[in-house]
């Protein structure tokens, strides 16, 4: 009796815990994860057995091996002698550069536009809408062409270059500008400069722990920039001039000296950010039509004038809105820079590609590319986040 009463509470200690809904969930996950890792292994266990069976050859060896080909334009040296490895890697800096510079003009265009979208100046709204209207409907790949078509066929050529400022030239052979020559003089000029800019933030936080507790806005813009700009000037001419420009200078058939922003990139820079920042501005515009009405009303009460408005008291209630989608963006944007290769610009995909084409390792390679594009797509994710959280509403 004794051991049938006791199986009898076993049974129904068991029957008790299936029912309890958490510990059926938690249950159900551990048999998805377990199907899903045999299917992983099954899957992985296939491929190496094929590619063993048709004797192809598998590892990341090949990242050792001379790379043999030259890359056009990259952020560290490189030279066809170099490893496939470090060519994957000016590839990779390639994307990144274009990405971060994509998504700050990208973010000024769709502020501005966001902005001139809901203007009371009839043309000003009007060009605006025409803007965003046009450019976010008409497929990346073919505004990528247009810009490139019109550097490299519309441009005049290097001998009749466009100069806006002594010592920018534009042509189509691409933006000619000044180098900066690096000189162990500047390095106490760098630290001044450093300093300046960090006693310029602490002064903005100053201002703002000010602003909050008596409700008064000290100024901001000539304090800034004279913390900025008045010790930096100062150390300049102290140190005597140290700084030293390389000026491209025309010869015969081109440019020679200074620096140049290749006709591939300028167009990849454009299309991405032109493109990217029409879808911003409408999330933008939709964050501050979701700010209520009475804000600005009240803010206009207080005498704030209407820039004041917009930046002490719409945009900031309007980020929590603004935010989450604009992410999806600067994703988009960044996988979208993919598509550089149709335009000649050697971005990860262009060298990751070459790379597979010489040495036949497609798995790797692709798994490459998959590796490092998620790993930036991560890290852009998790700083939206973080700042969204920033910029969120307290509630009290």
């Amino acid at each position: 009796m004794a051991t049938a009463g006791l199986s009898a509470q076993r049974t129904g200690g068991l029957g008790a815990a299936w029912r309890n809904p958490r510990v059926r969930g938690i249950i159900y996950q551990i048999v998805v994860v377990g199907l899903l890792a045999a299917l992983i292994a099954f899957l992985v266990n296939n491929t190496i057995t094929n590619l063993a069976i048709r004797q192809i050859r598998t590892g990341y060896d090949f990242l050792a091996q001379q790379a043999g080909f030259n890359i056009g334009e990259h952020v560290i040296p490189f030279a066809p002698s170099d490893s496939y490895g470090r060519a994957i890697v000016v590839g990779f800096l390639n994307t990144l550069k274009v990405s971060i510079l994509g998504i700050i003009i990208a973010s000024a265009i769709g502020v501005l536009m966001g902005i001139a979208r809901l203007s009371s100046n009839w043309l000003l709204a009007k060009v605006a809408m025409v803007y965003i209207e046009i450019v976010r409907n008409i497929p990346l790949l073919l505004q990528l062409f247009f810009w490139y078509a019109i550097i490299s066929q519309l441009l005049p050529n290097p001998r009749d270059a466009l100069v806006p400022v002594p010592g920018f030239a534009l042509s189509k052979m691409g933006l000619q500008m000044p180098a900066l020559i690096y000189d162990p003089g500047q390095t106490p000029l760098v630290i001044i400069f450093l300093i300046s800019m960090i006693a310029a933030y602490f002064y903005y936080r100053w201002a703002r722990r000010r602003q909050a507790a008596t409700g008064r806005e000290p100024k901001l813009l000539l304090p800034i920039i004279g913390l900025i700009v008045l010790p930096t000037l100062v150390a300049y001419l102290v140190l005597g001039a140290p700084l030293h420009f390389d000026v491209p200078t025309f010869t015969r058939f081109n440019y020679q000296g200074g620096t140049s922003i290749t006709p591939e990139f300028l167009a990849l820079l454009v299309g991405l950010s032109i493109y990217t920042g029409s879808f911003i501005a409408e999330n933008v515009r939709s964050g501050i039509l979701g700010v209520p009405w009475g804000q600005s009303e009240a803010s206009s009460a207080l005498g704030l004038r209407r820039g004041q408005q917009m930046r002490l008291v719409v945009l900031p209630q309007a980020l929590r809105i603004i935010v989450p989608p604009t992410t999806s963006q600067y994703l988009n944007l960044t996988k979208n820079s993919s598509l550089a290769v149709a335009i000649g610009y050697p971005d990860l995909l262009s060298v990751t590609n070459t790379t597979l084409n010489q040495t036949g390792q497609a798995i790797e390679c692709i798994s490459i590319m998959m590796g490092i594009y998620l790993v930036i797509s991560l890290a852009i994710s998790l700083f939206m986040n973080w700042y969204n959280k920033r910029v969120a509403l307290v509630e009290r």
